[in-house]
């Protein structure tokens, strides 16, 4: 790990959408409403130390994270593909509850990416004496305008990540572990790209590089037609195959135990199996938080693999959902979506 080297007029885009960090005291009702990010520099002062060139794109309403859809995912990569030639890096501020599927769903969008897009947020408000959100926005943009050592720096970051406290994760590796702690997010299957303490200190190793430079390419459309289902002691026939039938489902992330494996009765590999005749994509996924499938291991989830469920190696459920969205979204054939949900497009797994 090297110490930081920072592009000091750098220019970066805020990408507000809403979320706790965007929070201040309402003086005549007491409530927390959004502040209004044209008087950010007045929220948080200390921004005026990073001598960056900040410029901002507000919400209008700001959306609560549980509400987020793929209608926003599609806003945040607009705004980030149409300032993306102007600006060195973005920092989005997002709600916690589902910022890991939003950093899923833009690494697949943001096809060619290889500027700094930082997802923060906070657990507390800004108005509040000890709110992590001032920390974690300032953190953002200092990794957004982070340089590499080189002769002729380059971005740091050039991939979709998460920074929350102690930490910055790979954005389509992360998972929210906790709903009360400042370091909420982790990434139990891939290390660390950073670690902020006195200074921030780039894993350089972990960090996402192409092996080649192109314009970035929007790549948006997401298709909601896919769905979860969690295997669980007292799943019954019945259900699972209610759920397999339910209409307009193209493609279903199945939770399974440990290394992927299901019950060994007969019944619940015969749905499985009819399901994937019927051309429904089925895409295996551990219920467990590290780890990840090995569908051969086991006898039961080998009956899944010759069934025709795909393996999700070691895929957070988030990533996988958001990565089955995106790939229907792009009118792909069947066969095309079952031979990407096997590749690692960009860092989603270890394959």
């Amino acid at each position: 790990m090297n110490p930081t080297t920072f592009n000091h007029k750098a220019r970066i885009l805020i990408i507000y959408t809403g979320g706790t960090i965007g929070m201040v005291d309402d003086p005549e009702t007491g409530t927390l409403k959004p502040f209004n990010f044209d008087h950010l520099i007045d929220n948080v002062p200390r921004i005026k130390k990073l001598d960056f060139e900040i410029d901002h794109i507000q919400f209008d309403p700001p959306i609560d994270s549980s509400d987020m859809n793929p209608a926003h995912w599609d806003a945040i990569a607009h705004a980030i593909a149409d300032n993306y030639d102007t600006h060195d890096g973005f920092v989005v501020l997002h709600g916690t509850d589902t910022m890991a599927y939003t950093a899923s769903a833009l690494s697949f969008m943001l096809e060619n990416l290889n500027k700094p897009v930082i997802i923060t947020g906070s657990q507390l408000p800004m108005c509040e004496v000890r709110t992590d959100g001032e920390e974690n926005l300032i953190t953002a943009l200092q990794i957004a305008a982070a340089t590499t050592n080189e002769r002729r720096p380059k971005p740091m970051i050039q991939e979709v990540a998460i920074l929350f406290e102690n930490y910055l994760w790979r954005g389509n590796r992360s998972t929210k572990m906790s709903a009360d702690n400042f370091n909420a997010f982790k990434s139990n299957n891939y290390p660390k790209l950073a670690q902020i303490g006195l200074g921030i200190h780039f894993n350089e190793e972990a960090l996402w590089r192409l092996p080649f430079t192109r314009p970035l390419n929007l790549r948006c459309g997401m298709d909601t037609a896919v769905t979860f289902i969690d295997v669980f002691p007292g799943l019954t026939a019945e259900s699972l195959r209610y759920q397999l039938a339910m209409p307009g489902v193209k493609g279903i992330v199945l939770k399974t135990y440990g290394a992927g494996n299901g019950p060994t009765a007969r019944w619940f590999s015969d749905a499985i199996a009819e399901a994937v005749e019927r051309g429904i994509i089925i895409l295996n996924v551990t219920q467990c938080p590290n780890g990840g499938v090995h569908d051969r291991r086991y006898y039961s989830g080998d009956r899944l693999a010759n069934a025709g469920v795909i393996s999700g190696h070691d895929i957070t459920s988030e990533a996988a959902i958001t990565k089955m969205m995106f790939l229907f979204g792009q009118k792909l054939t069947p066969q095309q979506v079952k031979r990407e949900l096997l590749t690692s497009m960009c860092g989603e797994m270890t394959v």
